[in-house]
């Protein structure tokens, strides 16, 4: 079945709300959880399902995405048939998440549809972290004959989500909404289309190339076949930083840790050979997780340490993020915060966030 799929993940888009997280980077090469980024998650999920020929629509900032995800060989994706396709974005991607899946990159790419043997098209967002199999939405999507099947999770705060959600009579899709409160059906950036269609969407649409294919389908809903298909397990948005520190701090409970990356479905990464981490005499730690490479002789709670991240003696390290190769140095204090890569925190410096509103370090600082 996963032979008649074709893999299209579109991450030519951005958040202002990022702050300098996102300056020199796509939302989809973010670091997440000490050793990924977001995209590894759909990347991963289409390649458990069985796909073996995945495109990636790519940003302006795309050499972080290249530098990770290279020629595909941690995802087996380095095939002589079929593999890992890099596909440029338009050069004017935009900064609207809510416009995810704009119809000038699918134009743009026009060739890798044209090219392609499969039947249908699995497209997908690169910020939301679920690990799913996702052959059972394949079988329902075809068993149905349904144009489209939509991936939906229900939630209980869609007011605390700004995103779409589907209106559903049944599994039939009646209508799209930008926003919600309470119960809601929360769409999870992913649908399967027949191909035929989506390339239909080009020919009838492409005097519009900056309307997003969610525009498109809501206004074809009276003369399509369009269904959703719920998920019942752990989605994390990341649709701002606050969202990105919860998101991160999810990883510390067991249930979401276990069902990310300890279930059946692997999700894959870039591998780096490094040490495990090393921790000194006087060394305290509570409730965090660490990478390889790291080097802790502090206090650290609650916390996600990347790879190669050291931590001096006396310093202290509560609710923060801190990315590849920051050095905390002695006496330093840290509360809430994120640091990109390699920062430098100065000994005796006191440096505090707010718990809903994390104090971001840009990438390279010296403070």
């Amino acid at each position: 079945m996963s032979n008649k799929i074709l893999g299209l993940i579109s991450c030519n888009y951005n958040n202002e709300a990022f702050g300098s997280l996102t300056d020199e980077r796509g939302l989809a090469s973010l670091p997440f959880g000490g050793r990924y980024r977001l995209l590894d998650f759909p990347l991963s999920n289409m390649v458990n399902a069985g796909i073996r020929t995945i495109g990636i629509i790519t940003p302006y900032h795309y050499r972080a995405i290249m530098d990770h995800v290279g020629n595909g060989k941690e995802w087996s994706l380095d095939r002589k048939s079929g593999g890992m396709f890099i596909l440029p974005g338009s050069i004017y991607g935009l900064k609207n998440m809510r416009s995810t899946f704009l119809l000038r990159d699918i134009i743009q790419n026009r060739a890798f549809l044209d090219r392609a043997k499969e039947d249908y098209v699995l497209v997908s967002g690169s910020h939301k972290i679920f690990n799913m199999d996702l052959r059972p939405l394949f079988k329902q999507h075809i068993s149905a004959g349904n144009d489209i099947t939509m991936l939906y999770k229900p939630i209980t705060d869609a007011e605390n989500h700004p995103g779409t959600y589907l209106q559903l009579d049944g599994d039939k899709l009646v209508g799209l909404k930008s926003d919600e409160v309470g119960h809601a059906n929360c769409f999870m950036d992913c649908f399967i289309i027949n191909r035929d269609l989506l390339l239909k969407f080009i020919d009838w649409y492409k005097a519009l190339g900056y309307i997003d294919l969610l525009d498109i389908v809501a206004d074809s809903l009276p003369n399509l076949n369009v269904a959703g298909y719920a998920f019942g397990g752990y989605l994390g948005q990341v649709d701002n930083i606050r969202d990105y520190m919860k998101c991160s701090q999810d990883l510390l409970q067991e249930p979401v840790r276990r069902e990310l990356f300890m279930s059946e479905n692997k999700i894959y990464t870039k591998i780096q050979d490094n040490p495990p981490a090393k921790y000194g005499t006087h060394t305290s730690v509570k409730n965090s997780l660490f990478s390889t490479g790291c080097i802790i002789n502090g206090t650290v709670e609650n916390s996600i340490l990347f790879r190669g991240v050291k931590v001096g003696e006396g310093a202290v390290i509560k609710n923060c993020v801190l990315m590849q190769k920051t050095v905390v140095e002695p006496g330093a204090v840290l509360e809430n915060i994120i640091c990109d890569k390699h920062v430098v925190i100065s000994g005796g410096n006191k440096l505090f966030g707010a718990a809903n509103k994390p104090l971001v370090i840009s990438k390279g600082k010296n403070i």
